[in-house]
């Protein structure tokens, strides 16, 4: 949460601390206790502006400096990434650090190329969940969580320009990735594909190479 170097905790029993507002309540990880101090607080140097989550400092006994985090600011900063998805779930009782397959939906509304999308990805271990038209895709994505959506441009209902610009303009799900699969391969259709906020714009052709592979690669890992 604080951008500080990860560390992973062995141990059957994890260090919290909780803290909360009037409406949510998060509890954080941290590395050890140190028990409790009796400090003079001193307010930041105002040339430093706002410090994000931070609200003021301190000096410990033996002249050290330390931070106080500003726990109203700390948790607008949780909920803001709990929102965007971008906070991972901690574990720590286990040596071995298991990932979830990441999760890709697949909107298209030709059966053959949903199909063969999702052999393809599904090969490769990611899982995959398809919708047949553009307003499917769109229910989709707001009511469960994708790390990447992949999505054709010619669909009843609501066409893929469209579902790319609900996507990236909705306040929850604009950082989730999308690449678009057109057969059209004009250059006019891949800039607009492009300022509509798909990541990538590819041709159906790149089922026969290693192209939309390396593009999920590229946005979502393996």
């Amino acid at each position: 949460m604080l951008e500080l170097d990860d560390s992973y905790i062995k141990s059957e029993t994890l260090p919290v601390v909780i803290i909360s507002d009037q409406s949510n309540r998060f509890g954080l990880v941290v590395d050890k206790f140190l028990g409790e101090r009796d400090l003079v607080v001193r307010p930041l140097d105002p040339r430093l502006g706002k410090v994000q989550d931070i609200n003021a400092a301190a000096l410990m006994g033996d002249g050290s400096p330390i931070l106080i985090v500003d726990v109203s600011d700390l948790v607008r900063s949780i909920d803001n990434l709990l929102n965007n998805r971008q906070l991972n779930q901690v574990s720590g009782n286990d040596d071995t650090d298991i990932q979830q397959p990441k999760r890709i939906l697949v909107v298209d509304d030709s059966i053959t190329v949903r199909q063969m999308e999702r052999k393809l990805l599904e090969n490769q271990g990611y899982e995959v969940e398809i919708a047949v038209n553009g307003m499917d895709g769109w229910n989709a994505v707001r009511t469960n969580p994708y790390d990447l959506v992949i999505s054709d441009i010619d669909m009843p209902r609501m066409n893929g320009i469209e579902l790319v610009s609900h996507i990236k303009s909705h306040y929850k799900l604009k950082s989730i990735p999308v690449i678009i699969i057109s057969y059209k391969d004009r250059e006019q259709d891949r800039i607009q594909g492009l300022q509509a906020g798909a990541d990538y714009y590819l041709t159906k052709s790149s089922f026969h190479d290693d192209s939309l592979l390396n593009a999920v690669i590229d946005l979502i890992g393996e």
